[in-house]
């Protein structure tokens, strides 16, 4: 379990930390109606499943049912209302209200989609997550959601010195920032060691400043960390990499903002029906 605070943007850390809250109508999830489960966008933990959210017309994401044992309720500061939090890591969730009559439960957990990330299995309980950096993010999302145990992938861009960059501005390579993806997962089907290992066998991670024929500081090689742990697995992989006579030029770094591509990078080749020309997978370890 990792607490995500140093990688999400400030708009999502005024809500979960300073318990904020988003204009109503604006959230991502606000009319999303996709089978599968809500989990709190500060530790991963699983907090809702799809088949409890409905449309109350009040502009947030409404829920009449949470995962047992998932939120918290307490007095809000305004003395009326009761605030909603994550069990965990008591990031701020929203607001509750009874008597409603808006269904037959007559609850409703009013949620700020900032406060939530969503993957469409409906059992998981905990998730745990990870950012890569391996070239061209299209093919780099094409093959870790394949993987199994993996619930969803997302491609962005992270490292640099400017908030929410432009795919052009990344691309003129002057804010510093690589493409890269943000992986959320299983940890009891898949854990981090195993899908580091991935990361490696699925790109040329002795390419400088580049990759294949992408050349450029935004497609360099880059495996982030939240933890001491994934700090220590990613080094002791290159390390073993190296004794196999690898040259390794993939750098390790503490995570920092990630912030989510334009919509039509997401899926790419979903989309567009292609295939990754620089990223295949081979065995390594």
């Amino acid at each position: 379990m990792t607490f995500k605070s140093a990688s999400l943007p400030q708009a999502m850390l005024q809500i979960l930390l300073h318990k904020g809250t988003e204009r109503p109508f604006t959230g991502y999830y606000t009319d999303w109606n996709q089978p599968g489960t809500y989990l709190c966008r500060l530790c991963g933990l699983a907090l809702f499943r799809s088949q409890s959210k409905f449309h109350s017309g009040c502009g947030w994401p409404s829920f009449d049912e949470d995962i047992p044992n998932t939120v918290l309720r307490r007095l809000d500061s305004d003395g009326h209302r009761t605030e909603i939090i994550c069990a965990r890591c008591e990031g701020h969730l929203g607001h509750i209200f009874q008597g409603e009559q808006i269904t037959i439960k007559n609850i409703r957990h009013c949620v700020n989609s900032l406060s939530l990330d969503f993957v469409t299995d409906l059992t998981v309980t905990d998730t745990e997550e990870a950012i890569f950096a391996a070239g061209c993010f299209w093919g780099v999302e094409y093959l870790f959601k394949n993987l199994s145990g993996v619930l969803r992938v997302e491609v962005g861009y992270t490292g640099g010195n400017k908030d929410n960059p432009s795919y052009e501005e990344v691309c003129r390579g002057d804010t510093g920032h690589v493409e890269a993806v943000r992986v959320i997962f299983d940890p009891a089907k898949l854990s981090f060691k195993k899908l580091a290992m991935y990361f490696f066998e699925i790109h040329n991670f002795s390419q400088i400043e580049g990759q294949g024929p992408d050349i450029g500081g935004q497609y360099r090689s880059v495996a982030f960390y939240y933890n001491d742990q994934q700090k220590k697995i990613l080094e002791e992989l290159i390390q073993e990499l190296r004794h196999k006579s690898y040259s390794v030029v993939t750098a390790v770094q503490p995570v920092t903002v990630f912030w989510r591509a334009e919509e039509y990078h997401q899926h790419y080749y979903d989309k567009t029906g292609g295939q990754p020309y620089c990223h295949r997978h081979t065995s390594r370890f």
